[in-house]
């Protein structure tokens, strides 16, 4: 019988991984703004005011930068590679195409949106 022993994963992986999940939660609880708040498609049907586009982009490029600096390393955050933001990307397209789908749904059952 063998015993079975946890292994975590190297505290510089943690890191990477906090902060990559910092920066995809950051767009996308940015963008669900733009979503749900129209019933057409965001960015391409309608579009938001130019202030709430500056702020959105705001948000996202800081939300960017903030591993690479230091108050983002002094909290224990680790740049990311440029192949994770090609990775972000694509999750990002899908998340709005099943909200999107989803808000199609939504309005056909009960002939309304929010």
């Amino acid at each position: 019988m063998g015993i079975l022993v946890s292994r975590r994963p190297p505290p510089a992986h943690q890191a990477l991984f906090q902060s990559g999940w910092f920066v995809e939660s950051l767009f996308t609880q940015t963008l669900i703004v733009h979503i749900i708040r129209t019933a057409k498609l965001p960015f391409v049907q309608s579009r938001a005011t130019w202030p709430v586009l500056a702020l959105t982009a705001g948000i996202i490029c800081v939300g960017i930068a903030f591993p690479f600096l230091a108050l983002g390393r002094k909290l224990g955050l680790e740049p990311l590679p440029g192949s994770y933001f090609l990775w972000l990307s694509a999750m990002m397209v899908s998340y709005i195409a099943l909200v999107h789908v989803m808000k199609q749904w939504y309005i056909r059952r009960f002939g309304t949106w929010l």
